[in-house]
C-alpha cells in the first residue's frame, strides 16, 4: 500500500463536450451528471478507495491550477502538476512517473483520466488492487480493456491473446484508434477485442525503462530534471522541459510499442464521457426516452432528446427526435445527436469567427 501512487489527468478542454465544455472551464471541472460534485472530484474520491489522498497527483494545465486547488482543497501544492504547454499523454505521464520516481523508485503508478464514469466502485477498486498487487511484483505494462457493448466509433479498441493469460491478465496484440463501423462491428463479433480505457497500472521503474527504448528523447527530457522535481526549481525546469517534447499519446508513443503489455478485461459500467451521446445514455431519461437537465422543459412530441439548459430558463421542445439541445447563455446548440462527433469541426469553425475564441 505504502508504495502506491495515482495520477489524474485533467488537463483537456472537452472539445466534443461544447458549448458546455469550455477552454476556460473544461468538462472534467462541471458537474455535468447533476450530482453536485465535478467529474474530477468523483475520480478523485474513487481513487480514495485505493491510496491515501497524499499520494494523488493531479497533471493539469497551468491555466487550471486555481479550479484545481479550489474543487480539491485536500491536496498540497506539490501534489499538483503544471502544464505549461498540451503535448498529449505522453510527456504528460513521463512527467509524472518522473517525478513519483524520484520520490520512491519502488513506486506503483495508476494513471487515469479525470472526466471518465465508473458506475460499479467497488468492482473498480478490486481490479486496480489487483493491478497494483500484480505489478509490485512484475515489470508489465497493464491498461484496463471494457467489454464492450456494442460496435462503437468513438472509443479506441484493445485485441488481447485469450490463449496468453496469467491469472486474469492477458497479453495485447493490437491497438487500434476509433475505427469505422464495419470494422467496430468486425472487431465486436470477434470476441478477442475490448474497448481501450485510457486507464494504465504499473511500476514507475518499468514504464520509464519502456520510454527510454522507444521515446527516448522523452524520456531524456524529462529525465535530466531528477535533481529538480519537488523542489522550488521544479516549476521553471518543466516550462522549459515541455518546449522540447512532442505532441503524442501515450498508446502510440509507448503502449504499441512495448513488451510485455497485458490487459485486464474489465467491466464496472464504464464509460469516457465523451460525447452528448454518451451522457444521453448515462442519463435518466422520461417515458419517451429524454434526457433532460432543466427545471422548466416543457417536452411536446420530442423523445430520444438530450437538453441542457439553465433552470432559470423556460424551454419549450416541440417535434424533434434524436436531437441534442444545449443552452449555456451565451451559445446554443441544436443537433442530431448522432452527428455530434461533428462538433470538433463546429468549434473550428467558430475559431475563425470574428471574436469566436469568446465562445469557446
Amino acid at each position: 500500500m505504502s508504495k502506491n501512487y495515482v495520477a489524474i489527468m485533467a488537463g483537456g478542454i472537452g472539445s466534443r463536450f461544447w458549448p458546455k465544455s469550455r477552454v476556460a472551464y473544461p468538462k472534467q471541472f462541471i458537474d455535468i451528471l447533476g450530482v453536485g460534485k465535478s467529474l474530477l472530484q468523483l475520480t478523485y474520491d474513487r481513487f480514495l478507495e485505493n491510496v491515501p489522498k497524499e499520494r494523488i497527483f493531479i497533471v493539469t494545465n497551468a491555466d487550471y491550477e486555481a479550479i484545481v486547488k479550489q474543487q480539491l482543497p485536500d491536496l498540497e501544492d506539490h501534489q499538483i502538476l503544471k502544464e505549461p504547454l498540451r503535448r498529449n499523454t505522453a510527456p504528460c505521464i513521463a512527467y509524472v512517473s518522473s517525478k513519483i520516481y524520484s520520490i520512491d523508485p519502488q513506486a506503483n503508478l495508476v494513471v487515469a483520466p479525470s472526466d471518465h464514469l465508473v458506475m460499479n466502485t467497488p468492482e473498480f477498486t478490486r481490479i486496480i488492487n489487483k493491478a497494483l498487487n500484480h505489478v509490485s511484483k512484475s515489470n508489465d505494462l497493464l491498461t484496463l480493456g471494457i467489454v464492450p457493448t456494442r460496435p462503437d466509433t468513438g472509443y479506441g479498441y484493445i485485441q488481447y491473446d485469450e490463449a496468453d493469460e496469467t491469472e486474469g491478465f492477458y497479453s495485447v496484440k493490437t491497438f487500434t484508434e476509433k475505427p469505422d463501423l464495419e470494422l467496430a462491428k468486425q472487431f465486436i463479433s470477434s470476441g478477442d477485442f475490448l474497448w481501450n480505457s485510457g486507464i494504465f497500472i504499473w511500476n514507475v521503474k518499468a514504464i520509464l525503462g519502456a520510454f527510454n527504448k522507444h521515446l527516448h528523447d522523452v524520456y531524456e527530457v524529462f529525465h535530466e530534471g531528477m535533481d529538480v522535481y519537488n523542489t522550488p526549481k521544479e516549476q521553471e525546469f518543466i516550462n522549459q522541459a515541455y518546449t522540447m517534447c512532442t505532441n503524442i499519446s501515450i498508446d502510440y508513443g509507448v503502449m504499441e510499442k512495448a513488451d510485455s503489455v497485458r490487459v485486464i478485461p474489465s467491466d464496472f459500467g464504464w464509460s469516457d464521457l465523451g460525447t452528448w451521446q454518451s451522457l444521453y445514455e448515462q442519463y435518466p431519461k422520461d417515458y419517451l426516452d429524454n434526457a433532460v437537465s432543466g427545471k422548466q422543459v416543457m417536452i411536446v412530441d420530442a423523445k430520444e432528446c438530450m437538453v441542457m439548459v439553465p433552470n432559470e430558463k423556460l424551454v419549450v421542445l416541440q417535434g424533434l427526435e434524436g436531437y441534442c439541445v444545449v443552452d449555456t447563455g451565451d451559445t446554443l446548440l441544436i443537433c442530431q445527436r448522432d452527428q455530434e462527433q461533428a462538433i470538433k469541426q463546429y468549434t473550428a469553425e467558430i475559431k475563425k469567427l470574428k471574436d469566436g475564441e469568446k465562445f469557446l
